[in-house]
């Protein structure tokens, strides 16, 4: 089966928003600048993936939007008040007649070679089925992965894995510890540095104070 074929949609909330678990998990590196940091280093991976014809950020951030741009993806604007799956069943409407993936956008350690054995599993299972890829713990979802023609059909949130696999979507079994280490919480960021961060994500880890002894 050949590759490339495939549009990856990441969602990206605004700045002041994303990733609020997360708040003060590097001292004295802001806020936004983190969350834009693993948002960025997730988008080059994915654009560095060979089995990836196209990237489709949705977004309503002008910051996200501007380093899309930039790095060479496109972008979409978000739909007001819609959510999470609102923007990815929004990013997956535009490509209707390609296979489509939804990816979550705090994989700052994911390698582009893992991401494509995913999306190549997914093509070579069960015909007309949905295929997800749980995060880390088990219980969230990294990736969802929908064939042409079949609705994506996302059910992104708490005990993802177990509402994506209810709707009918088959897990992903491989080994790719990159594109499941997600970052909701600052031993979630340790855990990708131990992996190996790309490079925006390293450089706030190197810039930022040690934080404080206490006790």
């Amino acid at each position: 089966m050949s590759q490339p074929r495939w549009t990856v949609v990441v969602p990206v909330k605004r700045l002041t928003e994303a990733k609020s678990r997360l708040r003060g998990g590097l001292p004295g590196v802001p806020h936004e600048e983190l969350a834009l940091a693993l948002a960025a280093d997730t988008l080059r991976a994915v654009l560095a993936c060979p089995a990836v014809a196209e990237v489709l950020v949705v977004t309503d951030d002008p910051r996200v939007a501007r380093a899309t741009r930039a790095a060479g993806a496109r972008t979409l604007a978000d739909v007001p008040e819609a959510g999470l799956n609102g923007a990815f069943r929004h990013g997956a409407a535009q490509t209707p007649a390609r296979w489509v993936a939804g990816l979550t956008a705090d994989l700052p350690a994911l390698r582009p070679d893992e991401l494509a054995a995913a999306l190549l599993a997914t093509q070579r299972g069960p015909e007309g089925v949905r295929r997800f890829v749980a995060d880390t713990p088990g219980t969230g979802t990294v990736l969802l992965a929908a064939p042409p023609g079949v609705d994506l059909d996302p059910r992104f949130g708490v005990g993802s894995a177990v509402a994506h696999e209810a709707s009918g979507a088959l897990p992903l079994t491989g080994d790719w510890p990159s594109l499941r280490r997600d970052v909701d919480t600052a031993e979630d960021l340790a855990a990708a540095a131990r992996l190996g961060v790309g490079p925006r994500t390293a450089a706030l880890l190197a810039a930022a104070r040690p934080a404080p002894v206490t006790g």
